[in-house]
């Protein structure tokens, strides 16, 4: 059983969405959400479950902070945007492995785009390190080569963001729920191949 866990900030619009979504279409994972900066106990907005149950999803959903006993408990960390993924892994280092943008995560190419730019980065870091202990020419371009596959990798970087419909009207939720919709089939056939 897979134990799948949806953040965003505060727990109310997008997380909330996406785990009534999977629940929805996936019976072989047990599913929770959580927000970065959630409230303990919030219902969804108001429009969150209008949307959900135009699509006949009833939800029930109270708010709930992200904790270490939640990170603990999760397979899987799905995250709504990248600041909310580096937030995870700041605030949790040990949990780096199994927190991914739920896009990053469903979509292989943006996976090994995101690895080989973690590869990159780290190998910047190390280099620029000893630079500053060496005045090696052919080390300092090295350094430049690095940071252009760098600047490469970036631009093949879709964005990971899911938009934050809050403080919008019910139109906006649609749109954030149909975008949500999209990555949720993606997970769904992702859990299915993995459970073959």
């Amino acid at each position: 059983m897979n134990h799948i866990l949806f953040v965003c900030t505060g727990n109310t619009c997008r997380s909330p969405m996406a785990e009534a979504l999977l629940k929805h279409k996936y019976k072989d994972a047990e599913v929770k959400s959580a927000g970065l900066f959630a409230g303990q106990g919030a219902p969804a907005s108001p429009q969150t479950e209008e949307i959900l149950a135009q699509k006949g999803i009833r939800l029930n959903h109270q708010s709930q902070p992200l904790t270490p006993d939640l990170v603990e408990w999760s397979d899987v960390i799905l995250t709504m945007t990248a600041n909310h993924k580096q937030s995870i892994i700041m605030q949790y280092p040990a949990a780096e492995e199994k927190v991914f943008t739920l896009k990053e995560y469903v979509d292989d190419s943006q996976q090994k785009i995101w690895q080989e730019l973690k590869e990159a980065y780290a190998t910047l870091e190390s280099h620029r390190a000893l630079l500053k202990s060496s005045s090696n020419q052919a080390f300092s371009e090295e350094v430049e080569e690095i940071q252009e596959k760098i600047d490469h990798l970036e631009k093949q970087m879709d964005s990971q963001d899911i938009q934050d419909p809050f403080g919008g009207d019910v139109n906006v939720y649609r749109k954030t729920l149909e975008e949500l919709e999209k990555y949720i089939e993606l997970l769904v056939k992702k859990l299915d191949n993995g459970n073959k």
